[in-house]
């Protein structure tokens, strides 16, 4: 049996949809039996988000999100399915969660009565706005990008505010849920004491704006919209070539330089315009105009080998299948097939992006069908059995 890090750490994984998913996939891959408990007959809303779906129908979403867990059914409006779920979390190490602030108490799960049972319990619950004011408040991704500043800070500076192209709070959140359990879990085997980790879609936004944030509170400056452009570092954008666009990301006075003798303009790197970085954030207009000039004689992949070659963090925007395909060529994780069950065909995966040398990730269960492992997690009597 492939062994991980976390190989023993028993997770009973009560969040839906993308922040929990995400973060207990992480930690199904580094080795914790996750047992994700679903609403029988509907399961985590993601199963329904479709198109697109694999060849069997099911949400490529759901897959995204769900490897390496076993899933059981547990109605947890009846009495019984929560006697279930308790036996679940008797039984576990961490449990995770992310219902409206307030549901958990209301099912006889919530952290002050399970820490009494389980004193080593780590309760993990993740909710949009806190459980304090902003309890009520759904938490979605796309209103948190909104009222977090996300969207205020993303787009062309003449255009309307503008969201991440993917969930992207969600991922943040479920990462620092990920950090947050580790960090207990350390604890626990220092002391034998759990804890309650608790995350939220806004605070965790707040914190990964990190340069624009910290430009509010440390010099009250509130950052805007400036298209792909970097408010403290130029030339840091894109730049149209002959036919697509080119990322620029020359973040020292050395690289400019390169940048400028690639270009054939070595004069650029001593006009007083341009020889420091804040003097040609100072003269961004005037630098765009003269590289753009110079860039457009030529296609993206040409100046992509003459600017890497130089050493100038250059490269253009990708598709997605593109951005799969050079992963693959730089020998990057990318895409996986995880063994199918009972030898069936497998599931095309995205791969875990962590790279451990003695205890590796591994991708050794597909996304599980809902309910598929309720008989292999309870038996026939309904108590816990060992996975």
């Amino acid at each position: 049996m492939e062994r991980g890090a976390l190989n023993g750490v028993r997770i009973a994984d009560f969040s839906r949809v993308l922040a929990g998913p995400y973060a207990t996939m992480l930690l199904a891959d580094l080795g914790a039996d996750v047992v994700k408990v679903e609403r029988p007959g509907a399961g985590d809303e993601t199963r329904q988000w479709r198109p697109p779906a694999d060849e069997h129908g099911t949400s490529t979403y759901f897959l995204g999100v769900n490897r390496n867990k076993r899933s059981v059914a547990l109605d947890l409006s009846d009495e019984a399915g929560r006697e279930r779920a308790r036996a679940l979390v008797a039984e576990s190490d961490v449990l995770v969660e992310n219902f409206r602030p307030g549901t958990m108490e209301r099912l006889g799960l919530g952290h002050d009565e399970l820490k009494a049972r389980h004193p080593g319990l780590i309760y993990c619950s993740i909710s949009g706005f806190g459980t304090g004011a902003g309890a009520a408040i759904p938490g979605y991704d796309l209103l948190v990008q909104a009222v977090g500043g996300l969207m205020s800070v993303t787009g062309e500076p003449e255009g309307e505010p503008t969201k991440a192209g993917v969930a992207l709070v969600d991922v943040i959140t479920g990462l620092h849920a990920t950090l947050g359990i580790m960090a207990a879990l350390r604890h626990r085997d220092a002391t034998g004491e759990g804890q309650r980790v608790e995350v939220n879609l806004l605070s965790s936004l707040l914190s990964a704006m990190v340069n624009q944030a910290s430009a509010y509170a440390v010099a009250g400056v509130v950052p805007g919209r400036m298209g792909n452009a970097h408010p403290s570092i130029a030339p840091y954008e894109t730049f149209p070539t002959a036919d697509r666009p080119l990322a620029l990301a020359v973040g020292n006075d050395g690289q400019f330089a390169a940048l400028a003798g690639a270009l054939g303009r070595p004069d650029l790197a001593g006009d007083p315009r341009f020889r420091t970085n804040p003097e040609r954030v100072a003269h961004r207009a005037e630098l765009r105009r003269t590289l753009a000039e110079r860039l457009c004689t030529a296609g993206a992949d040409h100046w992509t080998g003459v600017l890497s070659a130089a050493g100038v963090p250059a490269g253009p925007v990708n598709t997605v299948d593109e951005a799969f395909a050079f992963a693959e060529r730089l020998g990057l994780p990318g895409i996986v097939t995880v063994p199918g069950t009972d030898g069936g065909a497998g599931a095309r995966q995205v791969a875990c992006p962590i790279t451990l040398s003695a205890s590796p990730a591994h991708h050794r269960l597909p996304p599980p069908a809902l309910g598929e492992h309720t008989a292999e997690v309870f038996g026939d009597s309904g108590a816990v059995v060992d996975g």
